[in-house]
């Protein structure tokens, strides 16, 4: 039998469903609250309000669960590829072989893009920051792909998401090209989708480039850890803008902007910040752990705990390993990772740290990451574009299918009550 909610209000009780997820999650269905009642809910940041139900990914962050699709991420960044675990967001399974081929293959077919956008690219200054070149860029795909595709068509659909997944990381690419003032690269059919990024950021006309494995390893974890991570600022403003039925780059484009805020995508910038900060100030990771855990002073420790896990990231444990591997491969010798090393270790054995669950989230070592490989700070948040891509698509795409309503959430009103207008004369 079904569980109901009991609302009591102004002397009278209405009964509303309860929904129950695949996971025993529980929601109360609210959707005739206002016709019934004439009452609205008020929830800032929709911390407690479900905006819809979704069968791409399970988040417990009481537990420090993370599954895509029904498979534990920590099974996935070990045994998957990328773009293996692209089509399981978007199309609901892992892949054959046969198709995860084709997939490939036809990525590949979209991979080249109009020159046209070269002359948009030319308008933006190189101090331009990438996300806000990217975003432009991502909307402007629009242009040179006005037909709307049609989500009740299978074929439509799946050559839009091979044009998005084929086409955005070659642009993503392309703003750190212009911020550098190199000449712009294209993808290589006989290499893979994530060596292809190594190649497409750092190769030059003078000599090819040639990726560690253990580089496009991390790499691709890092990505498959970003791929999606539920009903996030940026994966919701996707879904918002695609329920007005705007396009699949368009939609794209605004998850870019919703990324770009330092309390999302930004995260991982502001822990290299903080790092520079340190280092400019002597470098006393003693000294900044201390004022972390004094409660009048301003110091926040970037890159330590999480909004939504409330015990450990699972996706941190991951990466650091790669992050281990990574620097022990390069044999990078930076005063600014090295803070970094020291802060996570001074972290894990602290227990005011270790009491409020305060460990090293992936934002940190994903920036350890970038910063060896020579990622400038302003592209980390592209970064997570790249791999949050997948997440946006299979997002869009099942909010689409399953034909959900514009989103339009309501208000509660507190300004001024009606007023007599006065002419200017007498204000």
């Amino acid at each position: 039998m079904s569980k109901i909610a009991t609302l009591e209000f102004d002397g009278k009780k209405y009964e509303f469903p309860v929904v129950e997820g695949s996971e025993n999650e529980e929601a109360i269905d609210i959707k005739k609250l206002r016709d019934l009642t004439g009452i609205i809910t008020l929830d800032p940041g929709y911390k407690n309000s479900g905006s819809c139900t979704s069968k791409i990914t399970f988040l417990d962050g009481e537990l420090g669960i993370l599954r895509y699709r029904g498979y534990s991420i920590e099974d996935l960044a070990a045994k998957a590829e990328f773009l293996e675990v692209s089509f399981l967001l978007i199309f609901g399974e892992l892949p054959t072989a046969v198709q995860l081929q084709q997939f490939e293959d036809d990525i590949r077919k979209y991979t080249l893009v109009n020159e046209e956008m070269k002359s948009i690219i030319d308008g933006f200054p190189r101090t331009a920051h990438p996300m806000g070149v990217l975003a432009a860029l991502t909307s402007a795909l629009t242009a040179f792909n006005p037909k709307s595709v049609n989500v009740d068509n299978e074929k439509e659909m799946y050559q839009a998401v091979c044009k998005t997944m084929g086409k955005f990381l070659v642009i993503a690419t392309w703003t750190y090209r212009k911020s550098m003032g190199y000449p712009l690269n294209y993808y290589d059919n006989t290499k893979g989708y994530v060596e292809n990024f190594m190649k497409l950021m750092f190769e030059i006309p003078t000599g090819p480039y040639k990726a560690s494995p253990i580089v496009i390893d991390a790499l691709n974890k890092l990505f498959i850890l970003h791929a999606d991570h539920e009903q996030n600022c940026s994966t919701s403003t996707v879904r918002m803008v695609g329920s007005s039925h705007a396009g699949l780059f368009a939609s794209i484009s605004s998850g870019v902007s919703a990324l770009w805020g330092p309390l999302h995508g930004g995260a991982n910038q502001a822990v290299l910040e903080m790092l520079e900060e340190i280092h400019q100030n002597g470098g006393d990771a003693d000294k900044y752990m201390a004022k972390a855990k004094d409660k009048d002073d301003p110091f926040r420790l970037m890159g330590f705990g999480h909004r939504v896990y409330k015990n450990f990231d699972p996706r941190a444990k991951i990466i650091k390993k790669a992050a281990d591997e990574v620097l022990e491969t390069l044999g990078v010798d930076d005063p600014i990772l090295a803070i970094a090393k020291k802060l996570e270790e001074l972290a894990l054995e602290d227990e005011y740290f270790k009491s409020r669950s305060l460990y090293p989230n992936v934002d940190f070592y994903s920036g350890i990451i970038y910063r060896a490989l020579g990622i400038p700070t302003d592209m980390f948040t592209v970064m997570f574009a790249i791999g949050r891509l997948p997440g946006w698509i299979a997002q869009w795409k099942e909010m689409r299918e399953n034909k959900e309503p514009i989103g339009r959430p309501r208000q509660v009103y507190t300004g001024s009550p009606l007023r007599d207008f006065k002419t200017v004369d007498k204000r």
